[in-house]
């Protein structure tokens, strides 16, 4: 029972469509035959004129340009009766050659736009009646030429009538079914101006030269034949040139939208905008002078807005997680939303690229933050192994109170003192400020800290005048020694030297008699971070970048089996001294 509806439906909705084109063809026939009339007859007889308001409403219910089915408005209504008026008053050859002329743009963007056979018969009859009355009888009446008696007035009066009565006869075919006839506009305006320069062209020449009509008719339709040849080689031509089509096509995408200004404007508006919410204030903004944009609002994660007011005709676009509508002032053509579709699309890639641009802002901000509190972290391990080792050398003198003593009188000053730069450094970790002391003064310092160590101290003779930073050397050396004693943990009777020497600028080695660090974690070191039990990698990247800040360099000098070496090394122009302390 519903398939039988169902074909039933279909079959009504076909004979609806066959009869709205068999009205659309009784009218463009009797259309021609009433513009026929008037052509013959003339225009000053009230007959002619009557004859002349049938033939403009029989247009009116033809024309493809508005639909026959959609409601006059006032405007409407009061634009076609001043035309029927206009048309009535001002009646003459030039008139009718000009409307002979538009109503064959208009037949002829049809022509292009249909694949039925029956059309393309109708529309070609019609093109041909059209084109032969233009040309046989009234441009040379426009010219004062009218054609007497004979073969050519036969032809005219009985013989063209014979195709727009044509139609009236002519079947309606099955193919028609799904093709609505469509208007090609560059069609219609590319027919409408040749044929336009043919009648100017016709008349210019008969006027200036005097010439027989027929033979500038023929002089005429050869120019504009090899016009258009020349034409269609430079449309698409073979020889390098871009091509009139690709520049047409190049302006049309940018109607009311050109491509450049508009990358241009966004462009310095990303670089101007730091955050992606002012940024897209700010496109919106611009988006809003467009012509053809009369309101809109816009939405993305969170965040939304509306500029402008809204208006009858609107399209929603969406590209990732930007969604832009817009209000225009008249429909939308294919075109315009080609243009919407790309706005959309170049305002989401900018603005995805000012996200990722603040996510990377948040992330060296974590990054800063991760790295401060990394090394403030080795700055208090540091201190906790020097407490360490305090401790043990507290336990191992119990009967020496006196040596314990001058230890901790010498040793607890400057823990305190450490302990006091990490402070400053967590609350200002931009501000810090080298503290010189003589190289000779440190290393006394060093060897007391550890000296309750199993480390065996070495110095070479040092130029008196050697100073070191203080802070730095600290840093990286008690990072190399816990390391090492982490170590010594793990593989037992492990031989730890310090080396403290002159070789073109002071150069500390700390090295030990264990075994070689696997060449996965020595790829990394000094580079970026390093996770590892025994804490390599971490401080040493840390360490590093400190070294290289104050003109040293740190780097591992050795690494085999029982010969692991770390050598800082003062390079050729250290970095200047800030303040200098004598001890």
């Amino acid at each position: 029972m519903n398939d039988r509806l169902l074909t039933t439906s279909r079959q009504v909705e076909t004979y609806l469509k066959l009869t709205h084109l068999a009205r659309q063809q009784y009218a463009l026939a009797l259309l021609l035959l009433s513009l026929h009339g008037v052509a013959i007859w003339g225009f000053y007889s009230p007959f002619t004129k009557t004859l002349l308001l049938i033939h403009y409403g029989l247009f009116l219910l033809w024309q493809p340009i508005w639909r026959g089915e959609q409601k006059l408005t006032l405007p409407a209504t009061v634009m076609f009766i001043a035309g029927a008026v206009l048309l009535v008053a001002m009646i003459n050859w030039w008139v009718l050659a000009f409307w002979i002329a538009g109503v064959f743009g208009l037949l002829g963007g049809r022509v292009f736009g249909t694949k039925a056979g029956y059309s393309r018969i109708t529309y070609m009859l019609t093109a041909g009646y059209l084109l032969g009355i233009l040309l046989m009888w009234v441009v040379p009446n426009l010219l004062g030429k009218q054609p007497e008696a004979g073969g050519v007035l036969l032809l005219v009066e009985y013989v063209l009538p014979l195709l727009p009565a044509s139609l009236l006869f002519i079947p309606m075919g099955r193919e028609q079914e799904d093709t609505a006839p469509m208007l090609d506009l560059f069609y219609s305006l590319m027919l409408f101006m040749l044929t336009v320069i043919l009648i100017l062209g016709c008349f210019a020449i008969q006027s200036s030269g005097h010439t027989d009509y027929v033979r500038t008719l023929i002089h005429m339709l050869f120019g504009l034949a090899a016009t258009l040849v020349l034409l269609s080689w430079l449309w698409n031509p073979r020889a390098g040139f871009a091509g009139i089509g690709q520049l047409l096509s190049r302006y049309l995408l940018t109607i009311g939208m050109p491509f450049e200004h508009w990358l241009k404007r966004i462009a310095e508006l990303a670089s101007a905008q730091s955050s992606p919410t002012e940024f897209i204030n700010a496109a919106i903004k611009e988006v809003a002078t467009l012509p053809w944009v009369s309101g809109g609002s816009w939405e993305i994660n969170n965040a939304q807005g509306e500029f402008g007011h809204p208006a009858t005709h609107h399209a929603s676009f969406e590209f990732n997680e930007f969604r832009l509508t817009l209000h225009t002032r008249w429909p939308m053509t294919p075109a315009l939303m080609l243009h919407i579709k790309l706005l959309t699309l170049i305002l989401a890639e900018f603005l995805e690229a000012k996200q990722r641009e603040e996510s990377l802002r948040e992330q060296a901000y974590m990054r800063a933050v991760y790295e401060t509190g990394s090394r403030m972290t080795h700055d208090i391990k540091n201190l906790v192994q020097s407490l360490s080792v305090l401790c043990a050398a507290a336990e191992g003198e119990q009967k020496n109170s006196e040596g314990l003593l001058m230890l901790m009188q010498r040793q607890l000053p400057q823990l305190n003192r450490r302990l006091a730069l990490t402070l400053e450094k967590l609350q200002a970790p931009q501000v810090q400020q080298a503290r010189m002391i003589r190289a000779a003064s440190w290393w006394r310092e060093l060897k007391q800290r550890h000296a309750g160590s199993n480390i065996d101290f070495k110095l070479h003779p040092l130029p008196p005048v050697a100073t070191v930073n203080a802070d730095m050397m600290d840093n990286v050396a008690d990072n190399l020694l816990q390391n090492a004693l982490e170590k010594a943990q793990l593989e037992k009777n492990l031989h730890i030297t310090v080396m403290l020497k002159e070789e073109n600028g002071l150069c500390l080695e700390i090295s030990d008699d264990g075994k070689a660090i696997p060449e996965e974690v020595t790829g990394k070191l000094f580079r970026t971070h390093t996770p590892s039990d025994n804490g390599l990698g971490i401080g040493l990247y840390h360490a590093a970048r400190q070294a290289a800040q104050n003109g040293y360099e740190l780097k591992l000098a050795s690494n085999m089996d029982g010969n692991v070496c770390f050598s800082l090394r003062q390079q050729a122009n250290p970095a200047s001294s800030e303040r200098t302390v004598g001890v």
